[in-house]
């Protein structure tokens, strides 16, 4: 009996030596919980060391607090500028939902690159760049204890003479900043901040968007709840350009997420199926010339609010990353597809006209 135990304590010793040296951690995180921001933090790195053909990460920024703003860039390495999808989760401390999407749909691409063609043109194709957290300091807050839960907006100080903390991030950046649906009251979960882009998190992501701005083909910024797809403009008077084409793109998106477990997005502007806002990062995105940007709002529809319990974060994820694949699907094919005919045709006119020009001189 001992003997036969024996080569099953080696096995389990050198897997807990492994397991401590960090070589299984991938295997071991739990995609279907909550994590802190230490743990997504570990996360992040420990998917940069085992993937390091096709992950790199990139701080960009720093929170109010000095916390590193860091991104994972995926895709296959190019020694020309790639076009690009950009993804941040977290923007709002309270929707823990959220982070753990951004940390799904990294699972998930990573999963599937070397077996899913698609995916893998994708990665020929494009760059991801994903921001699992990005209002880390808000994020860190709502872990401290039942009191800080729900807590939406960023840690930085108020203006002088108020005694409250936070800007709201998604109303601080400049795209119609201060106009609709915003509070000039510091203590509001809707305040702007004193200035446009006052807030170093905003500030980082402009900053990111702007340098990049040519690659960028489309945007995504994951919020919760309500299980809507929102498209620009937040303010009710102004349309974006191709608002008709963002509509059917997200409309699509809506049902290709309707498939995965029956849930139901609604798809518009949020004057339309939310509410008016003004100073959001979707609307920027569009502003300065990203083509498709969106804003996701997973579940649910107020049953639980932003308190999801876990057991949900499976099935949302899933119908999410449907959603967001039919999306990108969409913004590549149009790119990659139409170029790849316009080269096509330019080169049977060329070899037309050789063809007629030999056949002439005969």
């Amino acid at each position: 009996m001992q003997g036969s135990l024996l080569p099953v304590l080696v096995i389990l010793a050198v897997v807990a030596q492994e397991r401590l040296a960090g070589g299984l951690e991938h295997k071991s995180y739990d995609y279907t919980k909550y994590h802190t921001m230490d743990e997504i933090s570990a996360w992040m790195d420990q998917i940069e060391k085992e993937n390091p053909d096709v992950v790199s990460s990139m701080m960009y920024g720093q929170t109010y607090e000095k916390r590193n703003i860091k991104l994972l860039k995926i895709g296959f390495n190019s020694t020309t500028p790639k076009k690009a999808v950009w993804m941040d989760c977290g923007i709002h401390a309270r929707e823990w939902i959220a982070p753990a999407f951004c940390q799904h749909f990294v699972k998930e691409i990573l999963g599937s690159y070397k077996t899913d063609s698609k995916v893998n043109t994708l990665f020929k194709n494009l760059d991801f760049y994903i921001t699992p957290v990005l209002n880390m300091d808000g994020y860190i807050y709502s872990w401290k204890d039942n009191t800080t839960r729900l807590w939406r907006k960023s840690r930085s100080p108020g203006p002088e003479n108020c005694t409250c903390f936070g800007t709201d991030l998604n109303r601080n950046f400049y795209a119609n900043w201060g106009m609709v649906g915003i509070s000039r009251n510091c203590c509001s979960e809707i305040y702007n901040g004193p200035t446009a882009l006052s807030e170093p998190e905003a500030k980082a992501v402009t900053d990111f968007l702007g340098a990049h701005q040519n690659q960028m083909l489309c945007y995504f910024t994951i919020h919760s709840y309500g299980q809507l797809i929102l498209v620009p403009y937040g303010h009710p008077n102004i349309s974006a350009p191709n608002y008709d084409e963002l509509m059917e793109v997200g409309l699509a998106a809506a049902k290709a997420i309707k498939a995965v477990h029956g849930k139901s997005y609604k798809v518009g502007t949020s004057p339309d199926v939310l509410y008016a806002n003004s100073g959001s990062s979707r609307d920027f995105a569009r502003l300065i010339g990203i083509p498709y940007s969106f804003t996701f709002e997973l579940r649910d529809e107020g049953q639980h609010g932003f308190i999801l319990p876990e057991n949900q974060i499976q099935p949302t994820c899933q119908e999410a990353y449907q959603g967001a694949m039919s999306i990108i699907n969409y913004v590549h094919d149009k790119n990659f597809k139409s170029a790849a005919i316009t080269v096509t045709a330019t080169l049977w006119t060329t070899l037309t006209a050789l063809w007629i020009s030999s056949t002439s001189v005969f």
